[in-house]
């Protein structure tokens, strides 16, 4: 297990090899009859250095939001016709939901894809941030901007699994709750890739 690692630490996580992860793992009763195209989404995995150590950025979505309200998410979102690739997608979304300016992180890498019950092919990308910055969360989509000891989701310790009714079935789905934060589903999953590389 790993609970101190550094910049260089990180990006050597990410040149290890491993499968895409999904909301079926858990779930295989859930996937599609029906194959269809996914969407492309572009996720922010942002680790910051502090006094106290690294540091992951995570947002809660507004409780007023149509899909996933009050959720906890990398920031990150739909790739767009404009996006050159959906590593300008996560950059551009995170400074649209939390005022990051792309100029301002260093891609390290990124970790294998999610694909999610609701048809989105996530990519998550991370990201370095090289100068302390102000978040300036983005109205009505993000109700809060906070951040989580990176050793805690890197610890496999932390992760457990839970289930809950969805659409009249028992979805089962991690969980790595930090305080009074519910970490769960998509961004616990993605999480859960990372902490497994670290503690092999």
């Amino acid at each position: 297990m790993v609970t101190e690692i550094d910049r260089n630490g990180l990006a050597a996580l990410l040149r290890k090899s491993g499968e895409t992860s999904s909301d079926f793992d858990l779930n295989k009763a859930l996937r599609p009859t029906v194959a269809s195209p996914l969407r492309a989404a572009g996720v922010l995995v942002p680790i910051k250095e502090t006094a106290d150590g690294l540091r992951l950025i995570l947002t809660k979505r507004s409780s007023a939001l149509k899909h996933h309200p009050g959720q906890i998410a990398f920031p990150g979102g739909r790739v767009d016709p404009e996006d050159h690739d959906h590593v300008a997608a996560a950059l551009r979304e995170a400074y649209e939901e939390i005022g990051l300016p792309p100029s301002n992180v260093d891609i390290l890498g990124e970790l294998p894809t999610h694909q999610t019950v609701t048809q989105f092919e996530m990519f998550p990308v991370l990201g370095w941030i090289r100068d302390d910055f102000v978040p300036v969360p983005e109205a009505g989509e993000v109700s809060e901007v906070f951040d989580v000891p990176l050793s805690h989701v890197l610890n496999p310790d932390n992760f457990s699994i839970q289930s809950r009714r969805w659409r009249g079935q028992l979805r089962s789905f991690y969980t790595v709750p930090y305080g009074p934060y519910y970490i769960w589903g998509a961004t616990a999953r993605i999480l859960r890739v990372l902490a497994d590389r670290a503690s092999r």
